[in-house]
């Protein structure tokens, strides 16, 4: 049984997404701790509720980056993961933490990337005039918001669309796109070459 351990700082609704669909689906996985940089995380009520392992490194308890990173790292650790899931981890990880989990680390990025790194991506593909958007689940490197990506999601820009609306329907497809990437990690079923990630099967890696 691989073991799943969720990074956020937020309502972790990917992090919920994906505990529901090992659950339902009957992976060869577990979710079993999620971690915190914020001690109110809402994500923390529903692991608890639901019996997973809960930690908190508040970053403001450190006098810098990398003692942050030090700490987070050895508690991820302790946890023993097969896999780490950022699910909306708003805090920018150290080269030295990547290396550690580097192959077996996924984030979800709310854009069609390489396009809109970083903030802000739904005003700035707005602002741009895109007629598209979407979400990209990603292999963690040391490059902000890059990484070999595993699946993206297309979502249409309607009129009368502003951040926030936009925002909600991506957040939707990333509950589906993010559980199915974590699923073929689990499975054995990704393959990085280079820059490409292949999913074994041959199955669509966009969700249109």
């Amino acid at each position: 049984m691989k073991r799943i351990v969720t990074l956020v700082s937020g309502r972790g609704t990917n992090m919920q997404a994906i505990h529901a669909a090992s659950l339902q689906q009957g992976w060869p996985a577990a979710v079993v701790g999620v971690v915190s940089n914020r001690p109110g995380a809402a994500a923390l009520d529903y692991a608890a509720a639901h019996g997973i392992a809960t930690a908190v490194v508040d970053h403001r308890s450190h006098a810098s980056r990398e003692a942050f990173d030090e700490a987070l790292a050895e508690t991820v650790q302790a946890l023993d993961p097969d896999l780490l899931v950022l699910a909306g981890f708003m805090r920018i990880l150290g080269a030295g933490f990547v290396r550690r989990f580097e192959g077996r680390m996924l984030n979800i990025h709310p854009s069609l990337l390489p396009s809109f790194p970083g903030l802000h991506t739904h005003r700035r593909a707005l602002e741009a005039g895109c007629k598209a958007v979407g979400a990209t689940v990603h292999f963690v490197t040391a490059e902000l918001d890059h990484g070999p990506i595993v699946m993206q999601s297309v979502v249409p820009v309607r009129p009368g669309d502003d951040e926030h609306r936009l925002a909600d329907r991506v957040l939707a497809t990333e509950h589906s796109i993010y559980p199915l990437a974590v699923r073929w990690f689990v499975e054995g079923k990704l393959r990085i070459e280079g820059q490409r990630v292949r999913q074994a099967d041959g199955a669509s890696q966009v969700l249109m």
